[in-house]
Formats: structure tokens, C-alpha cells, sequence
């Protein structure tokens, strides 16, 4: 099975509108969807090298224009959009704490949040609810999703074919390496 989606990713990376596919997941991934734009960027890359820095482009791109959808969700739709999301994740009763705190680091916030598996869709949306200033927000976003989007990218069109010969080769340990990854993101939102 994990063979399978692996195979039909990499062909969807080679699709003529992956890169569309690529621009709605990322803008989707950071406001309200689950998953990150990793599991398409990264197999577009090792399909095209020569198109990474287009991929990573358009990946950061349209997560920062997502990032600014959820901090207009956290701004403005909290009660009716935000809370649910932040529901879902558990977090809704530690909000009215971490609001206090939350500015003092949101900096650091959303630079961690933007470059680590955590989920980035949850800092968004609390740096609209707790009023970060919204340039703060804008420019930590553009540097941690660019140094997440193009170091991925650099890596892979430096050493695309060891990388994607290692994977294919492990496919059973990166998905569970990934899964490992995704839900140690989630812990550590429950702790915090």
C-alpha cells in the first residue's frame, strides 16, 4: 500500500498541474488541512531537479498566503472557524493562557512552527487571535517556510538520486520516520 501512494505521488509530481496541486495543498496546509505539502514537494523534486527552486517557490508562496488565511481566521473567525480547528487539536482550553504569552514569542513561535514538522496551521491562526503584529508575522513566515521550502530543495537537487535510491529503498522506514515526525508534532502542541 505504502508502495502504491508512493508510486502515485511521484507520478502526480510529474503531472502537468502538479504544481497547482502543490500551490492548494501548501496554501491549505497552513490554515486548516492536515497535511504538509512535503508529501508532494518532495517527490516534484526528485522527479524534476531542475525545477526545484519553481516547486519551492511556489510552495512558500502559497503557504505564506495560507499562513495569512489563518491569521485572518484566528483575527476574525475565531469563534466560528479558529476555535473548532483548535478544538480538533486539542488546544482550545490552554488558548486564554498562552494569549498572554504568546506575542512575547511570536517570533520564535512562528519561526519554529514554520521550518518544524509542528503543525503551522495552529501558530497561524493563534497570531491572528492574539493580535502578533501582522508584519512580524508576515516576514517570520516568508523566512521560515523559504528556509524550510529551499533548503529541502537544495538538498534534493544536490543529491536527488542517493536520496530518492534511500528512500525507495527504506519506503517502509521513511513512512514510518514521517508518522513519527507528524505525531511527535502533535505532542508537543498537547504539551505546550
Amino acid at each position: 500500500m505504502i508502495r502504491a501512494l508512493y508510486d502515485w505521488t511521484l507520478s502526480m509530481a510529474e503531472h502537468p498541474r502538479a504544481l497547482w496541486v502543490l500551490a492548494v495543498v501548501s496554501f491549505a496546509e497552513s490554515s486548516v488541512f492536515p497535511i504538509p505539502p512535503d508529501v508532494l514537494m518532495i517527490p516534484m523534486i526528485l522527479a524534476a531537479p531542475h525545477r526545484a527552486w519553481l516547486i519551492a517557490g511556489v510552495g512558500l508562496l502559497s503557504s505564506v498566503l495560507g499562513g495569512l488565511a489563518g491569521y485572518a481566521i484566528g483575527a476574525f473567525a475565531y469563534e466560528s472557524l479558529g476555535r473548532p480547528v483548535l478544538e480538533a487539536l486539542g488546544k482550545e482550553e490552554a488558548m486564554a493562557a498562552f494569549n498572554e504569552t504568546f506575542n512575547g514569542v511570536g517570533f520564535w513561535a512562528v519561526l519554529a512552527a514554520g521550518i518544524t514538522p509542528f503543525p503551522y496551521k495552529v501558530i497561524t491562526i493563534m497570531s491572528g487571535w492574539t493580535g502578533l503584529n501582522l508584519a512580524t508575522f508576515l516576514l517570520t513566515s516568508v523566512l521560515a517556510r523559504g528556509l524550510r521550502f529551499f533548503v529541502v530543495a537544495a538538498l534534493l537537487r544536490a543529491y536527488g538520486a542517493p536520496i530518492r535510491d534511500f528512500i525507495e529503498r527504506r519506503l517502509g522506514l521513511m513512512f514510518v520516520l514521517f508518522l513519527a515526525l507528524l505525531i511527535g508534532g502533535f505532542a508537543v502542541l498537547r504539551v505546550l
